[in-house]
């Protein structure tokens, strides 16, 4: 993992990180981000998503499956369907972001 110096810039959009710094890797090689950019990092997102859709689409079959199988709908499944996939989504983003964490020392908290 590398270290990041104190009052470090991120290098997406180049504003200083302040206390929290998130290590990701790229194709390029490491970058640093602030948690605002951190939250918007394409490839963790996609992996999130993709975790959402298999284990929201398993949480969903397993507590609604005879329910959507049956002829009418309750109107509960509006507010359960989506809190099924996002659930599992704010899961995997907070853990892959808790595992790429820094502090101003460098070292990972995950470590």
């Amino acid at each position: 993992m590398s270290e990041a110096p104190a009052g470090s810039r991120c290098d997406a959009c180049g504003t200083p990180r302040g206390a929290t710094a998130f290590v990701f890797q790229t194709r390029e090689g490491t970058i640093v981000k602030c948690g605002r950019c951190a939250l918007r990092h394409r490839p963790m997102l996609r992996r999130s998503l993709a975790v959402a859709v298999v284990v929201g689409t398993l949480l969903l079959i397993i507590n609604q499956g005879d329910v959507l199988l049956s002829a009418e709908w309750p109107r509960a499944l509006v507010w359960k369907i989506p809190l099924t996939y996002l659930v599992p989504f704010l899961v995997a983003t907070w853990g892959a972001l808790v595992n790429s964490r820094l502090r101003r020392s460098g070292r990972s908290v995950a470590s």
